[in-house]
């Protein structure tokens, strides 16, 4: 699943792998941009903002792409077989003459303008792992709703940028709240370490190729994708439902012991 240190991680890949070289092969797969021809034109860079992907190019032009939950991008040596699934679900293909990246699945893809980047991620919160990261306004940001529930203020990307379901479960578990907290209602010795928390936990794991939240090796995560089985610091059994604000339901994971507060359940 695709999270912010996934994003820096696809965004580092592909930069090493483009930035740099002239572009001798340009498909965009998309009815908007069908006719769109990239070639001849050098990568200037690859960064990552939040969980979108801005590849700039040369002649002042952006590739906006974001995976969502199914998108990824590959990158290919010359002859090596492409794996990323089958032709039809490929929606771009960036070839220099080394290297050959390939987005398959991606919901998300735009060819703008590099100085109307903002009207793409303009609205996203402080960057977990970027260079605007700022933690007094990303709590600020989380706690401008005190009544939203923790969960689904971690996931408003406008409030911090990176944290997908995985690490919303996860950061949870460390805060020792439920997820349906009120966001206002976390201890404010807690909430005060939220934000160095989060970026803590991404950091730790944008160079791993395997997500890990525990610091042991028999176990990676505390919570998620876990029920039923014994929570980790208690032993009480994991539980799963959905969390949602109407609009998306996510598969949530707490226990019930180590995490006090509101929940379905209760």
């Amino acid at each position: 699943m695709p999270e912010g240190d996934t994003v820096w991680q696809t965004a580092r890949r592909l930069h090493t792998s483009l930035a740099g070289h002239v572009l001798t092969r340009s498909e965009l797969r998309v009815p908007k941009y069908a006719t769109a021809d990239l070639t001849g034109r050098t990568v200037l860079d690859v960064t990552p903002r939040g969980k979108h992907l801005l590849t700039r190019i040369e002649g002042g032009l952006t590739l906006h792409s974001h995976l969502r939950m199914d998108g990824s991008w590959k990158v290919y040596a010359p002859g090596e077989r492409w794996s990323g699934g089958p032709g039809h679900q490929i929606r771009v293909i960036l070839g220099t003459a080394d290297r050959t990246a390939v987005g398959y699945r991606l919901p998300v893809l735009e060819l703008l303008r590099t100085t109307d980047e903002e009207r793409a991620v303009g609205h996203l919160g402080p960057d977990l792992l970027g260079p605007d990261w700022d933690p007094d306004k990303a709590l600020a940001n989380l706690l401008r709703d005190p009544a939203r529930p923790l969960g689904e203020a971690l996931l408003d990307q406008r409030n911090l940028a990176g944290i997908g379901n995985i690490y919303k479960c996860e950061l949870c578990f460390l805060l020792r709240a439920t997820p349906w907290l009120p966001i206002g209602d976390l201890p404010a010795e807690h909430a005060a370490r939220l934000p160095a928390l989060a970026r803590k936990v991404l950091e730790a794991n944008r160079d791993r190729p395997v997500r890990n939240t525990t610091g042991r090796r028999d176990q990676n995560l505390y919570v998620y994708g876990r029920a039923p089985r014994p929570c980790l610091r208690c032993r009480t059994s994991v539980r799963a439902t959905n969390q949602g604000d109407g609009s998306r339901e996510r598969p949530t994971y707490w226990c019930p012991t180590c995490q006090p507060g509101p929940s379905p359940h209760r």
